[in-house]
């Protein structure tokens, strides 16, 4: 039917202008709603290790074009700020999480309602526990990071290790799946005798003074050194969780007039740390790479979304290995390691 010289033209016009309003509007949600919704949940937003580790997220998520969203604890172990965090995404429609879990046990239940969703979820840096709770893990072989820094540790100290006074600063009293693996790794390097390598605080290794916790921060380093000195006033080896709690511990050495006689060891390989590395504050640390945990997590989201595939060949069991490099400026025979300055370069990439 010609409508050009309908004597209701102006109607017919009026009516398609609003159809089409109509339309756009219900198309402009739709097409925000189709956008690919990936979160992040970290420990807590203070640690720089996490900042590092959303820095690479998010990159990578504006490069692939994806509705990044982050949310953290308000301190290491806040587990129930981080099972709200996934709730708020489960309501989002989220189509995947990453998270590094402070509670690797407590989460779990939250996780699973999640993976029934649909979501798939990544665990990053931490594996859950059971490590099959996630669908994937990219992190570091915390165990192997200990052992590098358990071995440095033996090989500088040389004959004189079979003498010392070791002292361990650890995260959490209950253990979390990578306090529990830095703290056995760092061990076995160091050749400590344990009555069960499940847990460490069995140890029936007569130089081992004891274990205190220092929640991963300087201050909590701080207190835990101070406890350990009053147990053991010759302490002369110190392995820290991360290098957050290695600074804190050399203050309590340095107040103590004691920060020339111990060895200090850690892990992460942050920045900050590594300089610790180069002042000789630390004597050597195992560098991981959480921003390529992230960006890995972000891209493995992307495909899921796409094809419905997984990472890996066997969901929930699938273990990625982001890899580490023992830092040290007093490099040890038969252990490779890379100094100070090149793991400025690297320092969470």
């Amino acid at each position: 039917m010609d409508r050009s010289n309908h004597p209701n033209r102006g109607i017919w016009k009026t009516v398609s202008a609003v159809a089409l309003t109509a339309w756009a509007l219900a198309a402009a949600p739709a097409l925000a709603e189709d956008k690919l919704i990936v979160g992040l949940i970290t420990k807590t937003n203070t640690n720089p290790f996490f900042a590092k580790m959303k820095e690479g997220a998010q990159t990578k998520a504006n490069e692939l074009g994806v509705d990044f969203r982050s949310f953290a604890g308000k301190y290491d172990g806040d587990n129930t700020g981080q099972v709200d965090a996934v709730e708020r995404l489960m309501n989002a429609g989220a189509k995947a999480i990453l998270i590094t879990p402070s509670d690797t046990k407590a989460i779990v239940p939250t996780i699973e309602r999640a993976r029934k969703a649909g979501i798939l979820v990544i665990a990053l840096d931490t594996p859950l526990d059971p490590i099959s709770a996630a669908d994937a893990t990219f992190a570091t072989d915390n165990v192997k990071a200990g052992t590098l820094i358990g071995q440095w540790a033996a090989k500088t100290l040389g004959d004189k290790a079979k003498d010392a006074h070791v002292a361990f600063i650890d995260a959490l009293p209950d253990q979390p799946v990578v306090d529990r693996a830095r703290d056995l790794g760092f061990q076995k390097g160091l050749g400590v005798e344990n009555s069960d390598w499940k847990q460490y605080g069995h140890e029936s290794d007569k130089r081992v003074a004891g274990h205190q916790w220092g929640k991963g921060s300087t201050e909590g380093g701080r207190t835990a050194m101070e406890t350990l000195l009053q147990k053991d006033p010759d302490l002369n080896v110190v392995y820290t969780i991360n290098e957050p709690t290695a600074a804190g511990a050399y203050n309590a050495l340095k107040a103590a007039g004691k920060a020339d006689k111990a060895l200090i060891v850690s892990i992460d390989g942050g920045c900050p740390g590594v300089k610790n590395v180069a002042d000789g504050v630390i004597g050597a640390t195992a560098q991981q790479y959480p921003l390529l945990m992230a960006a890995k997590g972000v891209e493995a989201a992307v495909e899921y979304a796409k094809t419905g595939k997984k990472p890996g060949l066997t969901p929930g069991l699938d273990f990625f290995d982001t890899g580490v490099n023992l830092v040290t400026d007093k490099p040890v025979e038969g252990l490779p390691s890379i100094t100070s300055k090149e793991a400025l370069e690297k320092c969470w990439g």
